[in-house]
């Protein structure tokens, strides 16, 4: 039996501020995963536009889709944050490929094989603290699957080994909110890990 298609996710008219909680490589990295990222747009013959260096990212926690930006959100969001007590730890991506989904333009992306587990353990110190703080809804719709998207495009591309892997240290986090359809992301806060 054939399983229907789900409508593809579009953001109304009126939902123009996008909030989430992300690690971002830092600057020297990201410029690596952007300049790997043409290499691999060129190689592969993808036509998508590439995320800016500037917007790569893992999101730990999307926190909704919005008209404004949602004071209590914001301020929920901040006082979690605020109680994260966590070292910095290290990532790895060791491969490229793209995600599937339903809308026939898919998320090219760097993974790794289990995903990091330091980074899994941290966002699940976050999401205790988010829950704590009545944002227990971005937590509980949320399935984790670590990765950094490098663009979006028509074509599908299997798995590209990386060697050696994309990898860096991640020192702190980032409250984002991205004006949607402007390709413009604001940091509202910032939280170093400490220890």
């Amino acid at each position: 039996m054939k399983t229907k298609a789900r409508a593809r996710r579009k953001f109304g008219a009126t939902q123009k501020d996008r909030l989430f909680l992300a690690c971002l490589p830092d600057p020297a990295t990201a410029a690596r995963i952007y300049a790997l990222a043409e290499e691999l747009k060129d190689s592969r013959k993808l036509e998508g536009t590439l995320t800016r260096a500037e917007h790569l990212h893992v999101t730990l926690f999307h926190l909704g889709d919005w008209n404004g930006l949602p004071d209590l959100i914001v301020s929920s969001a901040q006082t979690a944050a605020k109680e994260i007590a966590a070292a910095p730890f290290d990532v790895a991506f060791d491969r490229a490929q793209s995600l599937g989904n339903s809308t026939g333009v898919y998320p090219f992306v760097l993974l790794g094989d289990d995903g990091p587990t330091a980074l899994r353990r941290f966002r699940q110190l976050l999401g205790a603290a988010l829950t704590r703080h009545g944002l227990g809804g971005a937590v509980q719709a949320s399935e984790f699957r670590p990765h950094v998207t490098l663009l979006r495009d028509a074509r599908r591309i299997g798995r590209v080994p990386l060697a050696p892997p994309v990898s860096w240290s991640v020192r702190d986090f980032v409250l984002v909110h991205s004006l949607l359809g402007r390709t413009t992301h604001i940091h509202l806060a910032r939280w170093p890990l400490q220890g």
